[in-house]
């Protein structure tokens, strides 16, 4: 590459700057860290649309041995107990450092912390600003002291490609920008690089993430050959708004902590039927309960009115837009929803530090798979883990050794083209056929898509990014021949006695796929 196309970055190099990129690069501070991102920082991304909160044991009689034991409850027997313990340990010490940060979370009239409660939480001990715009005022606030911090250096309308690896160790990213003929190619050098790239969101035609969660930093560490963790647990969120968008705007869990029900198109309230704990049961038991009332024929309403009611737009403001925007008055009618693709417990496998199985990569927040969530998140946990390992590798990177200087690297292949929205087929396959329920015919239907996206890519590495994280989730689904948590096969419906997580490269997904849908055995037109 010529010399003008490389930048040498002094210190860490973060792929994405949503909440988990720019607090990893403040807990660096005074260390060095360039940060790349396709948007300016606090502006887009998962984390400015998160609304339920941050998950801490702050209360009166909670602890965190009791956050600890709800999020393993929650997690269907999948969670890494050492990690769900420092998670919880931890977890008041970061929301301090927002606090210290200037995070205006919202206050008691005592002055203390306002605690709310969501699923499968025993206690009240969600941390909320605005009621539901934790993660677009704490993005806010990250963005504009890392912007402050002299110590951050900041890239934006990068879109990252490739890894750049060189003798066996990873040595920068390849990104590229501009459109058309203005596009570039550039190569960000540096020893320590750390993935804070997002989620797989949108693959899925019906999805509460941005377009830009398209799996690039999961697809990326693959095609590099990265050990990527239990792919096959997506979390579909129970209550997206039903109103025909794209993404779908979401109804916190907030809501439903409130005191909000489910309700059919009759008025009839099915949850108590179908859990002990009704609207409160885990993400997976009542997303599959609103998915199975659809199938019968009924439309399904989150009803606000007698918990919430007049207090909608002052408590929660961007769900009273969202609804007002389509007509819906949320404190006097009831809400239309329907289960949507909202977040991955899978991901690029960590170890406690943040480490992936890439010497020189650091993977953290949600395209990173610790083992804190397992087969379904709890609530409130995903910034939490986010902030909770942010700190970790932003303490590992300082204290890791400086390997020898780099040398030469090969360059990356030479495409120019702007980044492609993920094809139409492939998000629609993966509702289809790797969505709530899943069977082994079905998944096969995916495969067809995702190899049919792959062939037309012609070496596209945005597109052969997306189509790498679909096949880990694909492979992932297909070798756990059981159901559990977000994880449902109707043809495997038990839950086996012993667990184990998935673990796998992209040369053994491969290898998975071709043994189970071999792909002369698949119709490229299903």
């Amino acid at each position: 590459m010529r010399a003008d196309n490389i930048i040498e970055c002094n210190g860490a190099l973060i792929l994405g700057a949503g909440l988990a990129g720019l607090f990893t690069a403040l807990k660096l501070s005074p260390y060095p860290a360039t940060v790349i991102a396709g948007a300016r920082p606090g502006a887009s991304g998962s984390s400015v649309w998160a609304q339920g909160g941050i998950a801490a044991a702050l209360g009166s009689g909670d602890s965190w041995q009791a956050h600890a034991a709800d999020t393993i409850r929650a997690g269907a027997g999948a969670c890494d107990p050492v990690i769900v313990e420092l998670v919880t340990r931890e977890a008041a010490a970061r929301i301090d450092d927002l606090i210290a940060y200037g995070a205006a979370f919202d206050r008691a009239p005592d002055g203390s912390l306002a605690l709310g409660r969501e699923a499968a939480h025993s206690a009240a001990r969600i941390v909320h600003v605005s009621g539901d715009r934790a993660g677009a005022e704490v993005s806010r606030v990250l963005a504009e002291r890392a912007l402050a911090t002299p110590s951050v250096t900041l890239f934006e309308g990068f879109h990252a490609l490739e890894l750049a690896v060189e003798n066996g160790r990873v040595a920068g990213v390849f990104a590229r920008s501009g459109m058309g003929s203005d596009t570039r190619l550039m190569l960000f050098r540096s020893h320590e690089v750390i993935f804070a790239a997002g989620g797989i969101g949108a693959l899925y035609a019906v999805t509460t993430n941005p377009m830009e969660s398209r799996g690039d930093g999961l697809g990326i560490a693959a095609r590099a050959g990265a050990a990527i963790a239990d792919a096959e647990f997506v979390q579909f969120h129970p209550t997206a708004i039903a109103i025909g968008r794209d993404p779908a705007p979401l109804a916190t869990e907030a809501l439903r902590g409130e005191g909000a029900v489910l309700v059919d198109d009759t008025g009839r309230r099915f949850m108590p039927s179908v859990h002990p704990d009704a609207e409160l049961a885990p993400r997976d038991v009542v997303a599959r309960a609103i998915y199975r009332e659809i199938g019968q024929g009924h439309r399904v309403f989150l009803d606000c009115r007698a918990t919430i009611g007049t207090r909608f737009a002052t408590e929660f403001p961007t769900v009273y837009a969202a609804c007002m925007s389509a007509g819906i008055d949320p404190g006097r009618q009831p809400i239309p929803v329907a289960p949507a693709a909202h977040y991955h417990m899978g991901g690029i496998a960590t170890d406690a530090a943040g480490r992936t199985s890439l010497q020189g990569l650091w993977a953290v927040g949600e395209c990173a798979s610790t083992g804190l969530h397992g087969a379904n998140r709890l609530a409130s946990n995903s910034l939490l883990e986010a902030l909770v390992f942010g700190a970790r590798v932003a303490a590992d990177v300082r204290s890791s050794n400086r390997p020898q200087q780099l040398k030469s690297l090969a360059p990356a292949s030479p495409h120019f083209a702007a980044v492609p929205p993920p094809p139409k087929r492939l998000r629609e396959a993966m509702t289809g056929h790797l969505g709530l329920e899943r069977n082994e015919r079905d998944m096969g239907h995916a495969l067809a898509a995702i190899r049919a996206v792959e062939r037309a890519a012609n070496g596209e590495p945005s597109l052969l990014n997306m189509t790498a994280a679909a096949k880990m989730v694909t492979a992932g689904a297909l070798q756990r021949r059981e159901s559990r948590g977000a994880h449902f096969r109707s043809d495997y419906p038990q839950t086996d006695k012993c667990f184990s997580r998935t673990v796998l490269t992209l040369a053994e997904a491969d290898k998975i796929v071709r043994d189970i849908a071999p792909p002369e055995n698949v119709s490229a037109d299903a």
